[in-house]
């Protein structure tokens, strides 16, 4: 099943006619990515820098430089254009070095967590080439705020290091990632910020809460089913992350009050493994009592979405993000530290962690946050004045970066 809805159109402001020009290369971002999560970074990135730049009375243009996932219809955003990144386009001088030559400045988010050893060597060269090559540019990089590391593996650490020292400015999206980007790179310009996911423009669909039946969202990673079920369990889960689905998603169709919404943020048309819609069409035919949601053309739709429900328990980070964000109570199940990391700095520890809890607890866990769900809303609601406190300190990066942009190509 892979209905969707309509493509996101972010519309700029009107920039008055005397407007000067920039052009800011927004690395390691995509429009078409079938991770809903990569979206929601790119989305809002470029909504906050088009925002400064609108601020400081200039007219940017944006340069979206990343792989291409064929199978996914890409957003349509006015004043950007796309740079595929492969290994024909870093061989060429026409490729990628004339590309980055020609932009202002740069804003690489790594995927929002890519930037790290344990996606391999060859999505590592990808990241470092081409950080490497903006900086023999002379181009300007900053680091917006993501995941730094881990980084284990000592023929990893060098360059990871180099190239965060050569950067304008290292932002960590956690106090984790700060302090491992300050330990390798001690004089490196490594400050503090948060997730920009959180200020994702969306239409908020508040209103359909509160209604006479609970409407509870549940986000299967696709992912951690296929972990669970193969018996891998590569990211140490202490409890059964199949068993704990199946389990919670039998308790609540099997309730009167509640109505249950199979919620996909992250697909796949390469691979199944990693694709939550096929996923949801196999958690809906298992439980038919299950409102299998459609596909989400793009990041604002799906947060648009979660915005309507009531309680949402998610494995994906950004559909987390988007729940906190939207006033969603929301329980995250954590698989790795960017969890911990992120919702920690926000003071909020409602979360499934990666260890600690059998199948059982995990399932105990749930019911009692569905029952202190006002309580949840309000820890996030006070999470969200540090968010916009933390992007603050990026906004103010970004006026100084523009500035010395326009002023270096004068």
């Amino acid at each position: 099943m892979n209905s969707k809805t309509g493509p996101v159109v972010s519309r700029p402001p009107r920039e008055p006619s005397d407007a000067r020009p920039i052009t800011i290369g927004l690395l390691w971002h995509s429009l078409n990515s079938g991770n809903l999560g990569v979206g929601a970074l790119t989305v809002a990135n470029l909504s906050i820098a088009r925002q400064v730049a609108d601020e400081m009375g200039l007219k940017p243009q944006f340069v979206v430089m990343a792989p291409r996932d064929r199978g996914t219809p890409a957003m349509t955003i006015p004043d950007t254009r796309v740079f595929e990144i492969d290994r024909k386009s870093m061989t060429r001088r026409d490729g990628f070095w004339r590309t980055v030559g020609d932009v202002d400045c740069v804003l690489d988010i790594g995927a929002g967590d890519s930037f790290a050893d344990i996606y391999g060597p060859r999505r590592f060269a990808f990241l470092w080439l081409t950080k490497a090559m903006t900086i023999a540019r002379r181009v300007p990089l900053i680091l917006s705020p993501q995941t730094i590391g881990p980084f284990t593996k000592p023929a990893y650490k060098a360059p990871a290091a180099w190239a965060m020292r050569k950067s304008r400015l290292v932002l960590a999206r956690d106090e984790k990632s700060r302090d491992v980007a300050m330990r390798m790179a001690p004089d490196a310009n490594v400050k503090l910020s948060v997730d920009v996911a959180f200020v994702l423009p969306f239409e908020d669909r508040s209103v359909q809460r509160g209604g006479p039946k609970l409407r509870v969202g549940i986000n299967a990673s696709g992912l951690l089913l296929h972990e669970a079920e193969s018996g891998r369990n590569r990211f140490g889960l202490s409890y059964d992350y199949a068993q704990f689905t199946r389990a919670l998603l039998s308790e609540l169709t099997a309730r009167d009050d509640v109505e249950v919404h199979l919620v996909p943020h992250a697909t796949s048309n390469n691979d199944i493994a990693d694709d939550d819609g096929a996923t949801a069409d196999r958690l809906a035919a298992e439980f038919p009592g299950a409102i299998r949601v459609p596909n989400f053309a793009d990041p604002p739709a799906a947060k648009s979405y979660i915005s309507s429900l009531d309680f949402l328990v998610a494995a994906r980070m950004h559909a987390c993000i988007g729940a906190f964000s939207a006033g969603t109570p929301v329980v995250p199940v954590a698989y790795s530290r960017k969890f911990s990391g992120l919702f920690g700095l926000l003071g909020y520890d409602a979360m499934i962690p990666v260890t600690g809890l059998d199948t059982d607890g995990a399932l105990a866990f749930v019911r009692q946050a569905i029952a202190e769900r006002a309580g949840l809303a309000a820890k996030a609601r006070a999470g969200m004045a540090r968010v916009n406190a933390l992007l603050d300190v990026y906004r103010e990066e970004l006026r100084a970066l523009f500035r010395d942009a326009v002023e270096r190509r004068r």
